[in-house]
């Protein structure tokens, strides 16, 4: 193979044969020697300023070459350097071959690097697009973040800092992801405040963030530091207006439930009203159901209140009375003093002299309270003293019958006199215990309390004490009488032995009795049956020739039965 600088046999052909024809065309021109020899040396500076030319542009070239080839190799250098790459390339000057050998090998190199590099851009680019635009929506920017607004660092392309990049978005998506359901539990609580108060929802999210209420339509919920901060204050100043309500319905409740209670409204006027009252003992978590405390039930329940507080003070005044009526009521149940003319006129003077009506109520309320305890106290007492009264009544009522000569007589009632002459004994024969259990007992009640027990204005210990006194007078009386009787009746017995045969003939009864009068027919009637009876018990007993006078048996058994009282 010839070198690259010979001519090839064609060229010097050519060359040749062109000589010629210059030859012969200067031959034919006429042109001498020494012009021929000029424009052969001028031809010959032509020719070599054209291998100049050429050998200039070839060296060029070469160095071209030799700069892409350097530019490569740094170029690979630097991407690898961005990269983080490991790329096994020997340096060229280390390389054997021709510069285009050379660039041939760094060429598919570089190229391969380069789609790296771009696809590495491409990943870059994304995630931190992502960043930005999550970092826009927690500063509150509301411009859409397009990758033409990001710039990437090229010279950090490292898979370690795409790995940074990567984990700081995962955090980004992560705090994203916590914003959002921060937003969503603080709209969550709005909105139960404002079912709750009956408040608009919408109107209240908007003015907060616009896009709160319009996330329906495809725009995504605001999740800035601004947003949040709103949020929460509007959820605290929620949550205060809803205590303030719930206060203010619940004291408008007890409002209603005293004026109620003060007033004796009707259960059906009271329903109206249940909504609130209900609300009164509950807390403030408790409140769910819609429209709660809407305004307008808080102003509902302010104009009853106000209604019924302008008819509080007549009401009042009724009352009053009503209260006075009752603690008279309880004086009288268990037998205690008062005076209820001169407590109605202080009444009077009181309301008149424009006092506290609330309060004079509240101390009537007191003063029935203490009565009821008072009375409650004395009820012991006066279950006894009740025993005691009936059977001082009882003992009474046997006194008159037993003074009756004709109880035993024949008619209508008779069996069941009997029967509470009997019981009325049983129970007589019990008043020494009743009144000594009495006395006891009103002496405790005495020592307890430092006062003595009344009973119709008088101590009732004294009534007690007078009682036995009277007790004991009436049986003593009754004593003598017996003794008396019975002492006329042994002269009288004596007298008809010693007159027996004389008055045998006289009829029986009184002299003086007219006969046919009621008072001859009840005598004679009783002389008969008496006489008759005394007559058979006598001859029962063996003393059949004894001779006794009828009045005489009579007499005698009436007062065995006294004695057995």
């Amino acid at each position: 193979m010839s070198s690259p600088l010979s001519l090839s046999k064609s060229a010097t052909t050519t060359c040749a044969s062109l000589l010629t024809q210059l030859q012969e065309i200067w031959d034919e021109i006429g042109e001498s020697d020494s012009e021929r020899d000029k424009k052969l040396l001028h031809i010959e500076q032509e020719c070599l300023d054209i291998y100049r030319r050429n050998v200039d542009k070839e060296r060029k070239y070469k160095a071209e070459l030799h700069l892409s080839l350097a530019e490569a190799e740094a170029e690979i250098s630097k991407l690898v350097s961005a990269l983080g790459e490991q790329v096994s390339l020997p340096l060229s000057g280390k390389m054997k071959g021709t510069l285009k050998q050379k660039l041939a090998v760094i060429d598919p190199v570089l190229k391969d690097i380069q789609t790296k590099k771009h696809e590495r851009i491409q990943e870059f680019l994304n995630i931190e697009t992502q960043i930005a635009a999550i970092c826009a929506e927690i500063a509150g920017n509301d411009r859409v973040i397009s990758p033409t607004d990001v710039q990437v660092n090229e010279q950090d392309l490292t898979a370690k800092r795409l790995a940074e990049l990567k984990s700081h978005l995962q955090e980004l998506q992560s705090e994203k992801n916590l914003r959002l359901q921060r937003v969503n539990s603080y709209m969550s609580a709005i909105h139960e405040l404002t079912v709750v108060m009956s408040l608009d929802f919408k109107k209240i999210i908007a003015n907060i963030n616009p896009s709160l209420a319009n996330h329906l339509n495809g725009q995504s919920k605001s999740i800035s530091n601004e947003t949040l901060a709103n949020l929460t204050s509007e959820v605290n100043s929620l949550k205060q207006l809803k205590q303030q309500r719930l206060e203010r319905i619940q004291d408008l409740g007890s409002s209603l439930i005293e004026l109620w209670n003060l007033m004796d409204m009707p259960v059906e006027e009271q329903l109206r009203f249940n909504h609130i009252t209900s609300l009164v003992s509950s807390c403030i978590d408790e409140i769910t159901r819609q429209g709660s405390l809407d305004i307008h039930i808080i102003e509902q329940a302010e104009v009853e209140v106000e209604r019924l507080s302008a008819l509080k003070t007549s009401k009042l005044r009724e009352l009053i009375f009503k209260r006075q009526n009752e603690l008279e009521e309880i004086y009288r149940s268990v037998h205690m003093d008062v005076d209820s003319e001169t407590a109605r006129q202080i009444l009077i003077q009181l309301m008149e002299s424009g006092s506290d009506l609330s309060g004079l109520l509240s101390s009537m309320d007191d003063q029935v309270v203490k009565a009821k305890e008072e009375a409650a106290s004395r009820k012991d007492v006066l279950d006894k003293v009740e025993k005691w009264k009936h059977a001082s009544q009882e003992e009474s009522w046997l006194d008159e019958y037993e003074k009756d000569e004709n109880r035993y007589s024949a008619g209508k009632g008779v069996h069941i006199n009997l029967k509470r002459a009997e019981k009325a004994r049983i129970l007589v024969s019990k008043i020494p215990s009743l009144v000594e259990n009495l006395t006891a007992k009103i002496k405790a009640w005495e020592k307890e309390r430092g006062i003595p027990f009344l009973y119709h204005k008088a101590p009732l210990l004294h009534t007690l004490e007078e009682y036995i006194i009277s007790r004991q007078e009436k049986q003593e009386e009754k004593r003598r009488s017996r003794e008396q009787k019975r002492l006329q009746d042994q002269f009288a017995a004596e007298q008809e032995n010693i007159y027996g045969s004389k008055s045998a003939k006289k009829p029986l009864g009184n002299a003086n009795t007219v006969p046919g009068t009621p008072n001859s027919r009840r005598m004679s009637t009783a002389s008969g049956r008496y006489g008759a009876s005394i007559g058979k018990e006598k001859r029962g007993s063996g003393h059949v020739g004894a001779v006794i006078p009828v009045n005489y048996v009579a007499l005698a058994k009436e007062d065995q039965k006294s004695g057995g009282l």
